[in-house]
């Protein structure tokens, strides 16, 4: 599974050929979530607060990269990192 970006210990990752709707996971110390891109929301799982807050502030940022990065991986290719929350 790729890494796509690492910020304030948050690891976010995609799955090669992973299920619709396009989604990525991010994990925090014994957290973990599933994010969809297009909604900024979540699908599964859970983050404390601030985390998951900057999880979606950065989904929102980078949604088109995240699409890319999405797609890249569900066809198996490996997927461009994406800039870090600064």
């Amino acid at each position: 599974m790729p890494t796509l970006s690492i910020f304030y210990g948050i690891v976010v990752q995609v799955y090669w050929f992973d299920h619709a709707p396009p989604h990525f996971h991010a994990r925090y110390a014994e957290h973990e979530a599933q994010i969809e891109i297009m909604s900024a929301s979540v699908l599964n799982g859970s983050l404390p607060k601030r985390a998951l807050a900057m999880v979606l502030e950065w989904t929102r940022e980078h949604q088109a990269e995240l699409m890319a990065a999405w797609e890249a991986a569900s066809a198996g290719a490996t997927p461009v990192k994406i800039a870090p929350l600064p």
